[in-house]
């Protein structure tokens, strides 16, 4: 890592991420060539943030998680994040992890474990230990349930209104119907506009959150996984 040299973009997010204020600017123009850790420790120090700190920091930009986001109608319906952890979690770094999940989605969830199998889960929120060859695998993820059901039902009410609105013309009967038709599609419409208006801030926010949860976890000491028998 002392060897490895951080971007402008890179630098900014140690020092926030130091520092724990995502409004902190770039203390110092990097050169084209970047700024190794060691001088941005040296930078930090001058400011009154431990080298520590600024180790850390750099040390999570190599372990952020896998991102995943599946999607409905365009619009993210469901967050997901994986890490590979390289070691094995322990019964209590798995309990103090839970407290933590309970802590960051004010949740309280329930747990389970099947062999080396761990989860904790919240309604759609889930948590997932899973063996690999390495140790654990964390796997975050949660879907909008309710958004999409409501974005659903309002395209079926949209879909009611185009029927409506053919049945009619075909009778005769459009300019009639008109009103009730346009009642029936502002209806449909205003329910897929209720469903889809959350949906960014609640994946940003959800993303964040489980960036955060599984950052924390690899960044902590363990155990190191065995190595296999060959």
């Amino acid at each position: 890592m002392t060897d490895r040299r951080y971007s402008e973009e890179e630098i900014a997010a140690i020092f926030s991420d130091a520092t724990e204020d995502p409004r902190v600017p770039p203390l110092q123009a990097p050169r084209d060539d970047g700024l190794t850790l060691v001088e941005l420790q040296q930078i930090g120090r001058e400011v009154g943030i431990s080298p520590d700190a600024v180790a850390r920091a750099a040390r999570s930009l190599d372990v952020r998680p896998r991102a995943g986001l599946r999607r409905f109608l365009g619009l993210p319906i469901g967050v997901e994040r994986t890490i590979a952890l390289n070691r094995w979690l322990t019964d209590a770094e798995w309990e103090r992890l839970v407290v933590r999940l309970r802590e960051v989605f004010d949740a309280r969830g329930a747990m389970s474990a099947h062999g080396n199998f761990r989860q904790w889960t919240n309604g759609n929120l889930q948590a997932l230990l899973e063996p690999t060859a390495t140790g654990h695998r964390l796997r975050l993820k949660t879907t909008k349930g309710v958004a999409r059901a409501r974005m659903a039902a309002g395209l079926a009410v949209v879909g009611i209104g185009g029927v409506m609105s053919i049945a009619s013309a075909m009778n005769g009967h459009l300019a009639a119907d008109t009103p009730s038709i346009i009642t029936v599609l502002v209806a449909g419409a205003a329910m897929v506009v209720y469903g889809a208006l959350p949906l960014r801030s609640w994946a940003r926010l959800r993303g964040r959150q489980m960036d955060a949860v599984a950052t924390e976890l690899a960044l902590a000491d363990g155990e190191p996984a065995p190595k296999e028998s060959e």
